[in-house]
């Protein structure tokens, strides 16, 4: 997996943890089970992203890795925790955002996939 694959779990994984700690209230380090589900989901589809090492923010990318169910939880999750995780994790949230803002958005070919 590249740093940017990890780079994008890492942020998934904060938003989502931080949507169920204040939407679920399981606990402190616990996920409630959809959550979880959707955080399991997530890390597949990002390890099994077709771009590889030139992954771009999920928001700028022009495949759709998940199924609809799942898009709009994950679209529910980001709506929530995004203008939040300024606060919470802000190295995050500025990596993502100088990714999303200065990266260009690789073409999908067959060598970007490693």
């Amino acid at each position: 997996m590249s740093y940017t694959q990890k780079l994008e779990e890492k942020t998934v994984g904060r938003m989502i943890a931080l949507y169920c700690r204040k939407q679920h209230a399981p606990g402190v380090d616990m996920l409630c089970e959809q959550c979880q589900g959707l955080l399991d989901y997530a890390r597949k589809r990002i390890a099994q992203c077709p771009y590889g090492r030139q992954k771009p923010v999920c928001s700028r990318c022009k495949v759709h890795c998940y199924r609809q169910q799942k898009r709009e939880e994950i679209r529910r999750v980001m709506r929530f925790a995004g203008p939040r995780m300024i606060y919470h994790s802000p190295l995050l949230t500025l990596r993502y955002l100088w990714r999303k803002l200065c990266l260009s958005t690789p073409e999908l070919n067959h060598r970007n996939r490693e």
